[in-house]
């Protein structure tokens, strides 16, 4: 069985069944934990990655869309050369609206949320894995700063789109790459292995205009998950693409300074209940704390 789902408005989604019981093979009996310890190879990570980006695997792109019940209607038109260049097929710019309003905190991506308020232990749970800030960053200096802030988790499923964008305006620092071992990010995998200690991931430090040094982290997944990021250094626009994710359902973290954003309630509120929170990319997710308090003040000002 995989995580609770809800869209913003509270309807429970059911889970993808398929996928949820190969994993549960996977990580959850001795034979499955043998296998997945040849699956997380890297010579196997690497072999993967050539046959997804060969002309071979794009026989699996019609079976793909057929399981997934993905609405290709949304995307550019293109011929695919190979199973990952479908996978990271661009979305028709008109089907996802990024919030330009300098207020809005948006989604990076589409993907199921979990936010946590990150305490002075920086600690937040992931269904039943408890992760600090400081293993996922490998730097508790830099993880220190956090504390107070908010930790969203956006997961994201193989049928979601695997392209994310900046969140707002402003300059980044140099990408930080942290090496380690492909683990799937389904909720299952929580069972039996700490996650963000088990995979590859890369972050970076987002200076943004309107919502302080925002951390980004992209987390790759069992198989290929590979982590494609466009820029290093680099002054970036809100809703500019940021990379892209290839095959394997995969992670983006953001980390926000305390009184930084003020997150929709609805999402602390799914998160606290068990539920995942369906979001898509460039939607309103929350709103930047000097602008609320901008207007408390004009507010008793005006009183």
């Amino acid at each position: 069985m995989g995580g609770k789902i809800k869209t913003r408005h509270g309807e429970i989604i059911g889970s993808k069944g398929s996928q949820d019981r190969l994993l549960e093979i996977l990580y959850n009996n001795p034979a499955g934990k043998f296998l997945l310890k040849g699956l997380t190879a890297p010579v196997v990570s690497k072999a993967a990655g050539a046959f997804y980006n060969s002309a071979l695997s794009r026989r699996l792109i019609l079976p793909f869309i057929k399981t997934a019940g993905i609405d290709m209607s949304e995307y550019e038109s293109c011929s695919f050369r190979s199973f990952n260049e479908f996978f990271t097929r661009k979305i028709r710019s008109e089907c996802r609206k990024i919030d330009k309003t300098p207020e809005a905190f948006i989604s990076p991506c589409d993907s199921k949320l979990s936010v946590y308020k990150i305490d002075e232990h920086s600690r937040f749970i992931i269904k039943n894995g408890i992760y600090s800030t400081a293993s996922l960053l490998k730097c508790p200096k830099l993880a220190e700063k956090y504390n107070g802030g908010l930790c969203m988790i956006f997961r994201l499923e193989v049928d979601d789109y695997h392209r994310y964008i900046y969140p707002d305006s402003g300059v980044k620092s140099r990408n930080y790459h942290i090496q380690g071992k492909y683990h799937t990010v389904n909720p299952i995998a929580l069972d039996s292995v700490d996650i963000y200690k088990e995979n590859t991931r890369e972050f970076t430090i987002l200076h943004t205009e309107n919502f302080g040094d925002v951390i980004q982290i992209e987390v790759g997944a069992m198989l290929v998950g590979r982590i494609k990021n466009h820029h290093e250094k680099y002054c970036f626009k809100r809703g500019e693409e940021k990379g892209m994710f290839e095959y394997g359902g995969s992670t983006v973290v953001l980390l926000t300074l305390p009184n930084a954003v003020d997150i929709d309630s609805v999402f602390l509120e799914n998160t606290a209940a068990g539920y995942e929170t369906i979001v898509k990319m460039g939607e309103r997710i929350g709103t930047g704390l000097k602008f609320r308090q901008i207007g408390d003040k004009d507010g008793r000002e005006k009183e």
